[in-house]
């Protein structure tokens, strides 16, 4: 499937605004999980949280609303970012504003700060969720490349039995396709949740476009390693708008695992790219172009790890 243009909205889909709302009979705001999951139970509600991804998809006609609409916005327990002991657990309602803001994450994981900072602009950072987002499942999703690097999983909750039963999900099994995940339709995520990374632990994130915080990816790249000696392991390298869903680039973490890290490591990592990204043409960019900056990226972080 066309890992971009699915996102497009079709020609002649436009629908009217009012009518797109006069089809929520329903409209919920809890203020408790077990409420929330008790209203979802039936598999037949619209989650809305910040509404960036949603209000422009239904608008377009990309999607529609359910009758029943749910804000969970004022959950208890669903904001929030603990960095306390070995855990990292941020709340799915937690935007990307107070991700980009978080000093606790800016020393642990900087990597996803800084992909806060180049998330959208400055009144969508405020309001779109760091859940929202890797719901919405997209290939360029800015969110999903660092979290990848950092093994995070999500953590998914449902009503099942008369209680909350809950389950966690490697990120890099979550996303199924374009706009699709293993998220099932009574499932609320509920958080994100990853390893404290090590000391030795380095990563970083790069995001093409010229004006970087603003624009939809045409393909990001994230690296994430411990170095020890000049060598890298525990490597990981994530991409972006290069498949149907954000990936883990396997074979070039294969060129890099418990290599020196110099010139010809690098050299081998970008022409390992190839059998990661399978980018297409759409209405951004070309697959030459998108094939061109994967290599360009990889080689850039690669560079960057190495003089630092």
């Amino acid at each position: 499937m066309n890992s971009i243009e699915s996102h497009l909205a079709p020609a002649g889909l436009t629908r009217d605004r009012e009518q797109t709302l006069h089809e929520i009979t329903v409209y919920l705001a809890p203020r408790s999980l077990d409420e929330a999951l008790q209203a979802m139970a039936d598999g037949a509600a619209t989650v809305l949280c910040g509404g960036t991804d949603l209000a422009p998809q239904t608008e377009s006609g990309m999607r529609q609303y359910q009758a029943k609409l749910l804000n969970i916005r004022r959950i208890a327990g669903l904001g929030g970012i603990e960095a306390e002991g070995d855990k990292i657990r941020i709340g799915a309602v937690t935007t990307i504003g107070e991700i980009r803001r978080n000093a606790a994450l800016a020393k642990i994981a900087p990597v996803l700060v800084e992909a806060a900072d180049h998330f959208a602009s400055e009144q969508i950072r405020n309001a779109a969720s760091v859940g929202g987002n890797l719901c919405n499942a997209s290939p360029a999703g800015d969110m999903s490349p660092p979290l990848l690097v950092l093994g995070a999983s999500v953590e998914l909750a449902c009503w099942r039995e008369g209680a909350v039963r809950t389950r966690q999900i490697p990120l890099e099994r979550f996303f199924v396709g374009p706009g699709k995940t293993v998220k099932l339709p009574e499932e609320l995520l509920t958080a994100i949740v990853f390893d404290r990374p090590a000391a030795d632990f380095v990563a970083r994130f790069r995001k093409s476009g010229p004006r970087p915080a603003l624009e939809i990816s045409t393909v990001s790249v994230a690296l994430g390693a411990r170095v020890a000696d000049g060598r890298l392991s525990d490597v990981r390298v994530a991409m972006g708008s290069v498949a149907p869903t954000p990936l883990r680039a396997r074979h070039v973490e294969a060129a890099l695992e418990g290599k020196p890290l110099d010139a010809a490591t690098i050299a081998a990592a970008v022409a390992a790219t190839a059998e990661d990204a399978k980018p297409i043409d759409d209405v951004r960019a070309s697959t030459w172009y998108r094939s061109h900056l994967v290599r360009v990226f990889v080689e850039e972080v690669l560079n960057h790890v190495r003089g630092n």
